[in-house]
């Protein structure tokens, strides 16, 4: 009976983690995936813990424990980089982070013994890479996305680079960080136990702020100073990986340097760019009349959307450089290796519009998803929480005026005032969209 306990330990994990807007699809290639990185009673505390981050004492309460031996714990798995930790007001508090970008990446940010990083990365390419469950969840799920793409500085015009502003620039999210930390790609790190990694750099993950202070600390990343991080965006730009960071104004926490071949984003948007499952930078590639055709933008581009074709039927003629322009990312490595300069970056039609902080995004894609009862109702250890909760969830799911209706049945002024201002962020979401 034991092997049924610790199942369904890991589906009630699967539960909980998919109540945050970026979860994790349920299969048994999921299971084994948490089998490899929570023990069962690991998985039994965890499912318990609430969305929003928390002390060693909610925890304990949670969990019927002391406050001591919840804390050893929480301790353990923040060791691991199952859960980061962080000080708020003088205390420190926890949070789950979601499987991406979360503990996913952090099992493989690290070479380690504890654990079976070749197995992790086999079971991580069949859930992620090639079944489509979960990638699609999580990079085409809603209008917004957790990821965008920042365009490369050195390819723009001076006159260019004065509209962009500091959030979309690597270089300003390196110089507000408060803290930095540099990990292995979790991409290639996994391909290369796969045996089908590319050549690109391999220590070059970036993370900043909160969780790189909690990541640094249980020694998941190394600390390292502004000048050898802006050295290593540098060498990424020399070895003509795009630059993709958290969806976020305020306190990013990562900047990937990605590669079209290893990086599971890229490859998404490969896979699923009509559904737009990055957001785009404010530029777009353009090719200009000077394009000889000599195809050294075709390789390089994250995206894959560029195609060499003629100007006479039948593959006759001068060849030139076409663009996907509804497929761009904008990321400028393609305008980067142009050797004619026949390739620039023009500023879009529209600008896109960025959520102000992880609370905004999170809210945005909680409303897209169908999840905002999770965050609004978190502690789903208390029966009136998930009742609540499942009611919640059912009056979401009705057209605006039943919403309205519901509300004025209910007598709940407070239900009106929530639907109203999520109608609201839905309309801002949606003009995002649309502006991406």
């Amino acid at each position: 009976m034991a092997h049924l306990t610790a199942r369904s330990s890991y589906a009630r994990l699967t539960e909980r983690l998919n109540r945050f807007p970026q979860g994790a699809p349920p299969s048994e290639l999921l299971e084994q995936i948490l089998a490899v990185l929570f023990r069962p009673e690991e998985a039994e505390l965890v499912a318990r813990l609430p969305l929003r981050p928390f002390s060693a004492d909610q925890a304990a309460r949670a969990w019927d424990m002391p406050a001591a031996r919840a804390q050893v714990l929480l301790e353990q798995m923040a060791e691991r980089g199952l859960l980061v930790d962080m000080q708020q007001r003088g205390q420190m508090h926890y949070v789950l982070p979601p499987p991406m970008a979360g503990f996913f990446e952090f099992a493989l940010m690290r070479v380690r013994d504890d654990l079976d990083q070749g197995l992790l990365s086999r079971l991580f390419e069949q859930y992620i890479s090639v079944e489509d469950d979960f990638v699609r969840a999580l990079f085409s799920g809603g209008e917004t996305q957790f990821g965008r793409v920042l365009v490369g500085e050195d390819v723009l015009s001076s006159a260019q680079a004065l509209h962009v502003l500091d959030y979309e620039r690597a270089e300003a999210i390196i110089d507000a960080a408060t803290h930095i930390g540099i990990g292995l790609c979790y991409c290639r790190h996994k391909r290369t136990h796969q045996g089908r990694a590319c050549a690109a750099e391999m220590d070059i993950c970036m993370t900043f702020n909160g969780v790189a202070a909690s990541l640094i600390r249980h020694g998941q990343v190394r600390p390292v100073e502004r000048g050898e991080c802006k050295e290593l965006l540098h060498k990424a730009r020399e070895q003509n990986l795009a630059q993709f960071a958290e969806n976020v104004q305020q306190g990013v926490n990562f900047i990937c340097n990605c590669c079209p071949c290893c990086c599971e984003a890229m490859l998404a948007h490969q896979r699923f760019g009509p559904e737009h499952p990055i957001h785009t930078s404010n530029f777009i590639a353009a090719v200009g009349e000077n394009c000889s055709g000599c195809g050294r933008c075709l390789p390089v581009c994250p995206a894959r959307i560029i195609s060499l074709e003629t100007d006479q039927p039948g593959g006759y003629g001068r060849k030139r450089a076409v663009i996907d322009q509804d497929a761009c990312l904008g990321c400028g490595v393609c305008a980067r290796v142009c050797r004619l300069k026949a390739l620039h970056m023009s500023p879009r039609a529209q600008r896109v519009i960025t959520p102000v902080n992880a609370v905004h995004k999170t809210v945005l894609m909680a409303i897209e998803r169908g999840t905002l009862q999770h965050l609004i109702f978190d502690n789903q250890v208390l029966r009136s929480h998930r009742a609540l909760a499942a009611l919640l969830g059912a009056i979401l799911k009705l057209s605006p005026a039943k919403r309205a209706l519901a509300g004025s049945q209910l007598g709940s002024r407070y239900l009106e005032r929530l639907c109203a201002r999520i109608d609201i962020l839905r309309d801002e979401s949606s003009s995002s969209h649309k502006s991406a």
